[in-house]
This record gives C-alpha cells, structure tokens and sequence, in this order.
C-alpha cells in the first residue's frame, strides 16, 4: 500500500536459502506497491544478541549488582542505550509492518533474532507497567511471522508428532509480539522446505509474494489462548 512503511527483521546465513527467497520477493512486491521497505540483515550486520553492560553507554544506576532490565529503562529514558539498539528502534518505531522472516530452530527464533528481541523490544520502549499487551506502545502496527520449519506440515499438526504449530507461536506472537502492543497477522509457514520437491519451493515463495498483494486487508488474528489452543 502505497506510503505504508515496512521493516522487514531477516535472520538466515545463505542469502540463496528460501528464506533468503521469501525476504527478497517481499521487498521487491511491497516496494511495487509503493512501500518504503527496510530490511535488517541479522547475520549480515554481525548483529549481536547477548544482552550485557555494553547496551548501556551512560553510568549503571546500580553498579554494584547488575540488573540489566532496570538498566536497558533507564537507559533508554536517558538515551544512553548502544548505538545499535537505537538504529533499530528508529526502524521499528517509523514501521507500519514489521515481518520477521526466519527459520525455525527448536520451536522458536534463532539466537541472533532472539537477542534481536531481548535487546530491542526493551521497558520504556516496546511496553512498561502499566502498558502492555493491548495498550503496549507499539500499538498500531502490525506484525507477521514468515517462517519455514524442518517438519512437514502434518507434523504439525493436533495429532502430528510436534503437535499444533500455533502452540509454539503462543510466546512468539503472544507473548512478545502482542505484548508490545502489535496487531499479529495470520503467520506465513513454508513447511518442510528441506523435504519438498524444487517445484513445491517455488510454490512457496509463489503464495507468500501472492498474499502480500492484499496483506493490507487482512483482519489481525484475535492473540488470545483459544487462537492457539483452543476452547
């Protein structure tokens, strides 16, 4: 949609894997339709996951025993956060839509786009108390999965050996995402991609450059735990 803003958070190694696939036929549909696209490059800008003392650059309030939640607040109240956590809150805080494009590792995110969460998404920034979940302060922006897993998609299924796959979205898209305030779109999973034909692959990347073309439509799913884990 033309004007719209988009960040687009892209954590994989190979720039030729599907995911390197599904991030590059977003920002070439979303630019089409007159979208400003950014895309952060985890792996590529060396960005670093752990939290630690160096995220703050001012004086530590408590330097005696570290806390790194109270410190990342007031550091951010006192813009004294690292350089490179604030680059990425100007991103996030000018999108309209921000797509994390990743792989699943163990059910989750892989570490770089964990750290990517633990660092950026901090207290005074992405929420406080009170401010959260419906009220957190990135309210007014949407977010979306776009993810590609190991397993086929019958296992992930209710009956299916990992079990439903929105049970591993629930602290993703709930408890982060929504906890920021974000309206959550539908996640977009390319399933077994490792295990399906060079056809099917392309299938994939065919379907998410289609939805893209109206994702502007879309109703945001309702983030609470019936969505994920039923009545």
């Amino acid at each position: 949609m033309a004007g719209k803003k988009v960040l687009i958070v892209y954590a994989h190694q190979e720039p030729r894997s599907l995911n390197g696939s599904l991030k590059d036929v977003a920002v070439a549909e979303l630019s089409q339709q007159g979208c400003s696209v950014i895309v952060s490059d985890l792996y590529a800008m060396n960005f670093e996951p752990r939290a630690t003392g160096k995220d703050i650059t001012g004086t530590l309030s408590n330097p005696g025993f570290f806390n790194y939640g109270v410190e990342a607040h007031k550091a951010y109240k006192k813009q004294s956060l690292s350089s490179d956590i604030i680059e990425e809150q100007k991103k996030l805080q000018e999108a309209d839509l921000v797509i994390f494009q990743f792989p699943l590792y163990w059910f989750s995110v892989p570490a770089v786009l964990k750290g990517w969460m633990d660092r950026v998404l901090c207290q005074g920034f992405a929420f406080d108390f009170p401010g959260s979940y419906d009220d957190g302060f990135l309210k007014g922006k949407l977010a979306i999965l776009s993810l590609t897993t190991g397993g086929t998609a019958s296992m992930f299924s209710k009956t299916g050996v990992n079990g439903d796959f929105r049970y591993f979205l629930w602290p993703l898209q709930h408890g982060t995402l929504h906890f920021c305030g974000f309206k959550v779109l539908a996640p977009q999973i390319s399933f077994g991609p490792e295990m399906a034909s060079e056809e099917e692959r392309k299938g994939m990347v065919a379907s998410w450059a289609q939805r893209l073309k109206t994702l502007w439509e879309e109703e945001p799913i309702q983030c609470s735990p019936p969505w994920y884990f039923g009545q």
